[in-house]
């Protein structure tokens, strides 16, 4: 029996749900990995967050070349084929009849072990591919966020790269932790050095003077949907930089939003007990957002059903 009743779901139709497991799709409540794959035993797996819209899957390509990318910094092997993996995204996207409202979280483990253990050796089977794809939309309220500053520090390079998209999120799970017991939607994360890095769950903007900031990627994950937003502005004569900011660089500035696959463009209205700007979502912040919009409704890689 499921643990969980339809009405407690994002979604009730989630309950009927088919997921791909391996090499074949399973019922939602069948779906599995085995308690020695490498994702149980020490999170180690690498993720992407895609979004469908209107019979299209966004920036599909970027998304698979991260995974890629993601998989061979920790030497999975061997390598995924990605036209069997858009074969998976597909069959299982048609199998639940997906074609707008979608959010699908992919993961590649390195797959199981032979014994319990943290050696990459003990694993002959080869990677392990889930496609897991709900009815959802943007998880944040296009309206407006609240933020505050979590204690927890975001990992750099020299302790684990963001640029890997993996599955081992503890240290931002620690911060979400931090989040909710203040009473608020997220966490902004610190460097080791105290510069902004990103939220818990997204990367961070700001706007200043007309200006757009966001940290540079080095303790945050170079988001597809933050590079989207980038060369967004840059078109519209929007000007954007890379660089070091500081929370009194958000606490000051005019606007701040969030970016991600999951809650794409989000207002921040206050962080800290901090106001932001006018305490609403601010004008540049609505231009982007209504440019994302028009941007994913004319993009995306057709669905093949």
């Amino acid at each position: 029996m499921p643990d969980y009743r339809p009405d407690e779901l994002i979604d009730p139709r989630n309950a009927e749900i088919q997921v791909w497991v391996g090499d074949r799709l399973w019922p939602r409540d069948e779906a599995r990995v085995s308690v020695f794959d490498s994702s149980v035993q020490g999170g180690d797996a690498v993720w992407e967050g895609l979004r469908v819209y209107d019979g299209k899957v966004f920036r599909l390509g970027d998304h698979l070349a991260r995974l890629l990318d993601s998989a061979r910094a920790l030497r999975f092997e061997p390598l995924p084929d990605l036209d069997e993996v858009r074969r998976a995204l597909f069959a299982t996207l048609e199998a639940n009849g997906m074609r707008h409202g979608a959010h699908v979280r992919l993961t590649l483990t390195r797959g199981p072990k032979l014994t319990s253990g943290m050696s990459p050796r003990f694993n002959r089977k080869g990677t392990c591919l889930i496609v897991l794809a709900e009815w959802k939309a943007p998880v944040y309220d296009p309206d407006g966020i609240r933020l505050v500053t979590a204690a927890i520090r975001r990992n750099s390079p020299q302790c684990l790269d963001s640029a890997i998209h993996h599955n081992n999120l503890l240290n931002n799970i620690l911060a979400k932790l931090e989040a909710d017991a203040a009473g608020v939607d997220d966490a902004v994360m610190l460097d080791l050095r105290g510069f902004v890095a990103e939220t818990n769950a997204t990367n961070i903007f700001l706007v200043e003077h007309g200006e757009l900031a966001t940290p540079i990627a080095d303790s945050c994950l170079p988001g597809i949907t933050r590079k989207v937003v980038l060369e967004i502005a840059r078109a519209a004569d929007i000007p954007a930089r890379e660089g070091r900011l500081t929370p009194t660089d958000l606490w000051a500035a005019d606007e701040v939003f969030t970016t991600g696959t999951m809650g794409e463009l989000s207002p921040v209205l206050e962080i800290d007990g901090r106001r932001i700007g006018s305490g609403r979502a601010g004008v540049v912040t609505r231009r982007l957002q209504e440019l994302f919009r028009e941007r994913t409704a004319r993009e995306g890689e057709p669905l093949p059903f």
